[in-house]
C-alpha cells in the first residue's frame, strides 16, 4: 500500500459511521508516517476535498492543527451536486473512475453497479476512432444520465 493510501486509509477509520469530524496535528501524523508534513498536505488536497464530500482546515504554528469535517448530504443532494456542478460537458476516464469510487464509499450505488458504471464509462468501452474530447463530452452525458436513473430508482 502507498503512503498517501495508508494515510488516507488511517484518516477515514478516525472519520467512522459516528464521527463527521476528526482534528489532527499534522506534524504529529507525519511524524506518525515517518514522512514530510507535505505528503499530508499532498493527501488532504487530494483525498480530502469538497469534490470528496469533505471540507479541511488548517491552522499554522505551535498549536497548529488540521480539522477535517465529512459533509453529511443525502444521496439525493450528492447526485443533483454532481449533475448540476461537478459534472460538465467534459469528463476524463480517471476523473469518472474517482466520481464512481466515491458514489460506491458513500453508499450511492452498489458496487456492483459501480462496477457496471465503470466498466460502460472505460476508455475499452468508448473505444472508438474519434477525439479524446469527443469521448470525455460522450463520457459526461452518459454519467449524468446513469446518475438521474439512479436518484429516479431510488425514489431520491
Amino acid at each position: 500500500m502507498r503512503l498517501s493510501d495508508s494515510i488516507e486509509s488511517f484518516i477515514k477509520t478516525m472519520l467512522n459511521e459516528e464521527s463527521t469530524e476528526v482534528e489532527l496535528k499534522r506534524n504529529e501524523l507525519a511524524e506518525y508516517f515517518g514522512c514530510a508534513p507535505s505528503q499530508i498536505n499532498y493527501v488532504l488536497a487530494t483525498r480530502f476535498s469538497p469534490d470528496h464530500g469533505y471540507l479541511t482546515e488548517s491552522r499554522r504554528g505551535g498549536g497548529g492543527y488540521i480539522r477535517i469535517v465529512r459533509v453529511v448530504e443525502s444521496g439525493s443532494q450528492r447526485l443533483m451536486y454532481l449533475v448540476n456542478e461537478r459534472i460538465g460537458d467534459s469528463l476524463g476516464e480517471n476523473e469518472c473512475a474517482r466520481l464512481i469510487s466515491q458514489l460506491k464509499e458513500q453508499r450511492i450505488v452498489t458496487p456492483d453497479e459501480a462496477s457496471l458504471m465503470a466498466a460502460a464509462l472505460s476508455s475499452r468501452a468508448l473505444g472508438i476512432p474519434v477525439p479524446d474530447s469527443m469521448k470525455d463530452a460522450l463520457r459526461a452525458r452518459m454519467m449524468k444520465s446513469m446518475l438521474m436513473t439512479v436518484a429516479a430508482r431510488n425514489g431520491k
